[in-house]
């Protein structure tokens, strides 16, 4: 199917050939038949991708102080490939989407095959939108108008936090399509409206819906036109559906308001805002957030848990039934918002338009019929297949399941300079799967990743999805008969471990053992998969110097490991125990792998003390080894950005190995050693990439023994429970 990318490293906008996407649980998979382009935030992004680097930056000053804290603590190279890596990503492109409902995933109810659909799906010939996105066209209204839906819910959530009443006097400053939509719900609400904008063109348009118009660009004073307006009362509330960096829309708004008067801010513009504006007269100021209540909850909008509507009556898909609603009864008349239509096909000439080659407005996307068999197609060829040796080829085939920042940015490439051949890249959208095979030179990318487990071409499966999905899948490469390498953790829970554990070997506890390590029974009748954890940091560099250094040290050792992690909002996915499985099993697992490696004995005793916080991740773990050794991990989310993130510390024999960060190793008191430093960070993720590679290629043993992996796992979930 084809897909409308942008990529913000450069601005280039294309139509690129994407798998379709995979049909998600609670989710609709939409056949599109037009699409609206925002011309405010599309245009936005058109012009920050065409930007210089200073000019993106000045942009984005929250985003470059960031970048500043990282090159402080990872170093600039570091810094700079992940920020490239960022910007090189090519994002899908819009949110105003109309079409025919193709197929339901599994427990999605309220609509049916056939149903014509307004949603915030993308410019994609198939869109997948989870159902509280979605909302039934009523049979009087087109495909075409139904199309300014999500525009007219953003103008009406602003409407519904000014609560106006009947007569009052409201001013509309912007008059783009957001805008001129919320002039006709207000004049729909029996509010007298003023209007304000530089554009003869839309100001003519405001007239025409029943409102009064100040015309910036002839000079006139919006405050005193308002304060006329408002027969000399000062208008009762000001919605901003400007885009500005000005300061001036939310000053003269202040200015126009009388006593106690309401302010919303639905578009972007500068908020250094003016204490004695709002002071004398006690204004109220809020800033809506897109189409209303469910906005960014995961549990509403991907889980599909809607909200009560005795308590929340209007959610952002009631508020999308409200405008379809107003459109039918002919209050919304979107006809003289369109300024433009072009074929999907002309989709570069439509983004010409939008980035200033002429004046527009609405412009609307008309998608072709197409063959089924094409659009439903979910693997896509992405590099030519004489590029790739196909089935009998040397071992190291490898496929992906997952293409998100971490893969892209490191485990592919790592995997990429290990020699491995790349096979196919899976991903659930098609577009993060479609950009890692043309930059890494997959032989094709998919959406299914069932196909995956039966591919002869590849030898083994990397797997860097959700968390909560690494079990399941580790399970089902084990029980395909392939390798598997997942990125940490293995799984989430102690009867994930169970299974897998079931899956590779038969276990049994060594004699001389805590139940906290077991073995795994291994023969030549019952030699285990090759199955690997990414626990990177036992392959960095200066860890296998510290490692070869301790290795002629008699006697208990103790290991302090201080993991200075930052704050991760209590509603990320990571903190989510069901998906990502909190911070502790998710990333501690890590130091927990590192300190087993280091004291090379079995963990044979393991307790937790929790700080108390809203998250749960600012731990002390305390670690007693088989030979008596002792290690302390503090994970912790309460520091500040300007410490090292990871320092470890060893104490063994009169002697101490600090490493800072995995860029300085310093050796206090050690026989022969003071120094090991990098020029850049190294963490060991290319080491153990290539570790994997080799043990494919030559059937030799794991890099990481299977017993450790599951211990280390074990471990984890204990302390983490």
């Amino acid at each position: 199917m084809k897909q409308i990318l942008q990529n913000l490293k450069d601005g280039h906008t294309q139509l690129a050939e994407v798998p379709c996407p995979r049909l998600g649980r609670g989710a609709l998979l939409i056949r599109t038949t037009r699409t609206l382009i925002s011309a405010g935030t599309e245009r936005m992004l058109v012009d920050f991708g065409k930007a210089n680097p200073l000019e993106k930056a000045r942009q984005q000053p929250d985003k470059v102080r960031q970048v500043l804290e990282k090159v402080r603590t990872d170093g600039l190279v570091q810094t700079v490939e992940a920020v490239l890596n960022k910007l090189g990503q090519p994002l899908p492109l819009g949110y105003c989407n109309v079409g025919v409902v193709a197929e339901l995933g599994a427990g999605a109810t309220g609509f049916a095959v056939g149903d014509r659909v307004a949603s915030n799906g993308r410019h994609a010939e198939m869109a997948c939108v989870p159902v509280n996105l979605c909302a039934r066209i009523p049979d009087g209204v087109s495909d075409e108008s139904a199309a300014f839906t999500v525009i007219g819910a953003i103008a009406l959530l602003g409407i519904r936090l000014v609560a106006p009443s009947l007569g009052e006097a409201v001013v509309v400053t912007g008059l783009g399509l957001i805008g001129l939509m919320a002039v006709q719900l207000l004049r729909a609400q029996g509010c007298r409206v003023l209007g304000i904008d530089m554009d003869p063109a839309k100001l003519k348009l405001a007239r025409q819906f029943g409102a009064e118009t100040v015309d910036l660009k002839a000079g006139q004073d919006p405050v005193a036109v308002a304060h006329t307006f408002s027969r000399g009362r000062g208008v009762d509330a000001v919605i901003i559906t400007a885009a500005t960096r000005s300061n001036e829309p939310v000053h003269q708004a202040a200015l126009m308001c009388r006593q106690r008067g309401r302010i919303v801010l639905v578009g972007v513009v500068g908020l250094e805002l003016s204490r004695a504006d709002f002071y004398e007269k006690e204004l109220s100021f809020q800033v809506s957030c897109s189409y209303g209540p469910g906005r960014y909850d995961p549990r509403y909008e991907e889980q599909g848990q809607d909200y009560p509507v005795g308590f929340v009556r209007w959610t952002e898909q009631r508020n999308f039934e409200a405008v379809l609603d107003m459109l039918a009864d002919r209050c919304l008349d979107v006809a003289p918002l369109i300024s433009h239509r072009f074929a999907l096909a002309d989709a570069p000439r439509a983004y010409a338009v939008v980035g200033g080659a002429e004046p527009s407005l609405g412009i609307v996307l008309e998608y072709p019929g197409g063959e089924e068999q094409r659009l439903r197609a979910r693997t896509v060829q992405v590099t030519p297949a004489s590029l790739h040796p196909g089935v009998g080829a040397a071992a190291g085939a490898v496929s992906f399941i997952g293409a998100g920042n971490y893969a892209t940015g490191v485990l592919i490439p790592a995997f990429k300079a290990a020699g491995a051949r790349l096979v196919a890249v899976a991903s659930s959208g098609g577009v993060s799967g479609v950009h890692a095979g043309r930059k890494f030179g997959f032989a094709h990318t998919t959406t299914d990743t069932e196909g995956l487990f039966a591919d002869p071409q590849a030898d083994a499966l990397v797997i860097t999805t959700r968390h909560d999905s690494h079990a399941r899948l580790v399970l089902q490469a084990l029980a395909a008969g392939k390798a598997v390498f997942v990125e940490k953790p293995l799984c989430l829970t102690l009867d994930e471990l169970c299974r897998i554990e079931a899956a590779v070997a038969p276990i049994q506890l060594d004699a001389g053992a805590s139940a906290l390590a077991p073995t795994l029974a291994r023969g030549s009748q019952n030699e285990a998969p090759l199955l690997m954890v990414g626990f990177n940091r036992r392959f960095a560099p200066q860890v296998q110097k510290i490692k070869s250094l301790l290795a002629g040290v008699t006697g208990p050792k103790a290991f302090v490991m201080t993991v200075n992690a930052g704050a991760i909002p209590a509603g990320h996915w990571t903190q989510d125990r069901a998906v990502g499985g909190g911070r502790i099993i998710g990333e501690a697992c890590h130091f927990i792998d590192l300190l087993r490696f280091l004291a090379g004995v079995p963990i044979v005793r393991a307790q937790r003390l929790v700080m108390d916080s809203a998250t749960g991740d600012c731990v002390s773990i305390s670690l007693g080894f088989d030979d008596g050794s002792l290690g302390t991990i503090h994970y912790l989310a309460n520091g500040s950005k300007a410490f090292p993130k990871e320092r470890l510390e060893v104490f063994a024999a009169g002697r101490v190995l600090q490493l800072d960060n995995f860029r300085r190793l310093t050796g206090f008191g050690w026989p022969g050693f003071k120094r090991l430093n990098l020029w850049r960070q190294d963490k060991g993720q290319r080491a153990c990439a290539a570790a994997f590679v080799t043990a494919l290629r030559t059937g030799g043993s794991a890099p990481i023994p299977l017993a450790e992996i599951l211990e280390v796992s074990r471990v984890t979930l204990e302390v983490a429970a």
